[in-house]
């Protein structure tokens, strides 16, 4: 009889050790990361898998400022008209609003729920459920996928929206201005980079001009880009430069004071910006790249990608 209990004492340690090891073969951490020697990348798996950190490989310096749920790099997405829900529930900061849903979160921190999550040699892929930005804690009616690649110096990212919408509320078939993607760059890079002339990649001067403060009612706008990117660098000309090949008009600003980091309230902003309608069932998809280095460097590799294209 001892025998039979220290049998089935044993069976059960069994037992709880292999379950456990089991459940610790699927926790994956907060902030996956990837370092090739030349950048490192984290996600944030609790704020639906964006684009959390970027540095120099070896450097503690992320260029990435992540101050609240509407910052990160991230996929974000308008569709349908804009309506005033406050008496539901939404965000007098951001009323009238559209569907808007946002990778990371809403305006009330409220956070992504993430659904899949793989890690390869130099590739992270994440599928979450995104959060509509302007109401509290509703879950959008979509998923985001987004597959991120380490190429050298150059961040390739590919990000799908597939919506399955049923409200009735917003109506369907409406042209809007999509953020592809949103970056906010730290306000530490504060001088900015674009070419805007006639005569794209041939090397002509890039213009510099000032940056537009959010607190002047907007981002500056830039409708005529037809390099398709722009960046923003220190004042040794070193930075963060933003490439997606479909789209010709950017935004881009400072909100705050330049010299910021990480944390911090203030920040630079980027977006590559293409009117697309989305539909209330629809699969969206495209492709941009985040470049990081010297204004030369930078787009010396926009123009290698160019060519890649062509």
């Amino acid at each position: 009889m001892r025998n039979l209990i220290i049998q089935a004492f044993l069976s059960i340690l069994l037992f709880q050790y292999t379950n456990f090891q089991t459940k610790s073969d699927v926790i994956q951490p907060v902030e996956p990361v990837i370092d090739n020697g030349i950048l490192t990348l984290k996600l944030d798996l609790t704020r639906g898998g964006a684009i959390s950190y970027l540095s120099l490989s070896g450097s503690a310096r992320s260029v990435v400022n992540i101050a609240d749920e509407g910052r990160y790099i991230q996929q974000s997405y308008y569709a349908g008209k804009s309506l005033d829900r406050k008496a539901e529930g939404q965000s007098p900061n951001w009323s009238p609003w559209t569907w808007n849903p946002i990778q990371v979160g809403d305006a009330f921190r409220n956070r992504a729920k993430i659904l899949a999550f793989q890690k390869k040699e130099n590739e992270l892929y994440v599928k979450c459920i995104p959060m509509q930005w302007d109401m509290n804690n509703h879950p959008a009616e979509a998923e985001m996928e987004q597959w991120t690649t380490l190429e050298g110096s150059v961040l390739k990212v590919r990000n799908r929206l597939t919506c399955h919408r049923t409200d009735q509320l917003y109506g369907d078939s409406i042209l809007n201005d999509q953020e592809l993607p949103a970056v906010y760059p730290i306000s530490a890079l504060k001088n900015l980079y674009i070419y805007t002339g006639k005569a794209p990649f041939t090397n002509a001067p890039l213009d510099n001009p000032a940056v537009i403060k959010l607190s002047s009612g907007f981002w500056g706008i830039y409708p005529d880009v037809p390099e398709h990117w722009m960046a923003f660098t220190d004042e040794n000309g070193w930075g963060m430069g933003v490439y997606n090949p479909k789209c010709d008009k950017f935004l881009a600003g400072m909100s705050g004071s330049p010299g910021k980091e990480a944390a911090d309230g203030s920040t630079s902003y980027i977006a590559p910006v293409r009117k697309e309608t989305l539909y209330k069932n629809c699969v969206y998809e495209y492709e941009y790249y985040i470049l990081i280095g010297t204004i030369p460097e930078i787009r010396s590799k926009v123009y290698q990608l160019n060519q890649g294209e062509n």
